[in-house]
C-alpha cells in the first residue's frame, strides 16, 4: 500500500466495541480510521466514496453477518483486505470465510493492543494473521471434515440422527420420512456401526462434536 497512512474501516453492531478499537488505535501514526459504523449495509454504501485499505469486521451481526459482508467486499472492492473479529473462533466458519472471501485474518475480541497492531501490520503489508486460538479451531474443523468423510454417513442417515436427537422413536422416524420401521432399524444399526457408538447418548455426543446436527 503506497500511501503513508493505512486507511481503516470498522464495522461492529456494538458501538462500545468500535469505541474500544478506536481507543486502541489512538496515537498510532501508521493508521487512520476513515469510517466506522454499526451497519454493514451502511458500510457498503459509504465505501463507494471513502477509500479504505483494511476493513475490521465483526462476524455475528444481525443485518448482514460478517461472512456475507466479507464475500460482498471481496467482489466489489477486491483491494480491501479484511480482518475478522469475533467472540468465537469456530473453525468451520473461519474456513468458510477464507473460501468465500479470502479474508486476510481472523482474531478473537479478547486480544490486546499489541496483538491487534501486529495483525494489522502483517495484513497491511500483504500478509496474513490468524490468532493461535483460531488456528487451533481451524485444525479441529479440518480433522472433523476428514473424519466425516471417512465415516461416509449418507444424507438419509444424517436425517435420522437429527430425528433421534429430537427423541423420535422408530415409528415416528418412519412416519416422518415415509419409510418402513424395518428400514429405520437398518439405518440405525448402520449409523451406530459407522460412528462407533453404542448408545443414543453416545451418538448424539458424536453428532454434536462432528457438527452433524
Amino acid at each position: 500500500m503506497a500511501q503513508d497512512k493505512i486507511r481503516l474501516a470498522i464495522v461492529d453492531d456494538h458501538q462500545i466495541v468500535i469505541d474500544g478499537l478506536i481507543s486502541l488505535l489512538g496515537g498510532q501514526p501508521r493508521y487512520s480510521v476513515e469510517l466506522t459504523t454499526t451497519s454493514a449495509r451502511f458500510l457498503l454504501d459509504q465505501l463507494r466514496n471513502i477509500p479504505v485499505d483494511v476493513l475490521l469486521t465483526d462476524v455475528m451481526m444481525p443485518e448482514m453477518n460478517g461472512r456475507e459482508l466479507a464475500a460482498t467486499i471481496r467482489k466489489q472492492y477486491p483491494h480491501i483486505r479484511i480482518l475478522a473479529l469475533s467472540m468465537s473462533g469456530e473453525g468451520q466458519l473461519v474456513n468458510q470465510m477464507i473460501a468465500d472471501a479470502d479474508i486476510a485474518g481472523y482474531v478473537l475480541k479478547n486480544i490486546g493492543k499489541s496483538e491487534l497492531l501486529h495483525a494489522l501490520d502483517k495484513i497491511a503489508e500483504g500478509g496474513l494473521y490468524f490468532s493461535e486460538e483460531v488456528m487451533a479451531e481451524m485444525g479441529k474443523a479440518s480433522l472433523i471434515r476428514k473424519e466425516n468423510a471417512e465415516v461416509h454417513l449418507t444424507a438419509r442417515e444424517i436425517e435420522i440422527i437429527a430425528l433421534i436427537e429430537k427423541e423420535f422413536n422408530n415409528k415416528q422416524i418412519a412416519d416422518a420420512l415415509f419409510i418402513s420401521e424395518r428400514t429405520v432399524e437398518t439405518h440405525r444399526k448402520n449409523i451406530f456401526r459407522k460412528t462407533g457408538t453404542n448408545s443414543v447418548l453416545g451418538l448424539i455426543k458424536y453428532a454434536y462434536e462432528h457438527k452433524l446436527i
